[in-house]
């Protein structure tokens, strides 16, 4: 999962965006694998849903939330939703309160929010593998 996060984010950092060769393989990837771990309804679950809000998000915006971004979703749901509600709420409220921290930070109104979709859901997920 860290590769994969890693390669997501040098990607969307350099390119400003996220190809459909690592979002999607890697949702059905996590959904596969946390389905064969007895998680797959809670990762399905936490899936569809952030992936809806950020396409509800897309649509109404589409300059501010790209595609790869919703389909991204897909993956970063499911593996959040697979740890629990907790982990995908840290993960799901961190990622826009990290681009925009990073926005007033660095004074730019056009950022990638991969990355910090990317980061908040790996350290939600580092964070409850610590507590256990």
């Amino acid at each position: 999962m860290a590769l994969w996060l890693f390669a997501l984010t040098v990607v969307d950092l350099r390119e400003h965006r996220l190809p459909n060769a690592l979002t999607l393989p890697g949702a059905a990837v996590v959904l596969a694998v946390t389905a064969g771990c007895g998680r797959g309804w809670p990762a399905l679950v936490g899936a569809l849903v952030l992936a809806s809000c950020y396409l509800v998000i897309h649509l109404l915006a589409p300059a501010g939330m790209g595609a790869g971004d919703v389909k991204l979703a897909l993956g970063l749901g499911g593996l959040a939703g697979a740890l629990g509600v907790a982990v995908w709420s840290l993960a799901a409220l961190g990622a826009p309160l990290l681009t925009a921290g990073w926005g007033l930070l660095s004074g730019r109104r056009v950022l990638p929010h991969g990355p910090a979709m990317c980061l908040a859901t790996g350290a939600a997920a580092a964070m409850s593998r610590l507590g256990q």
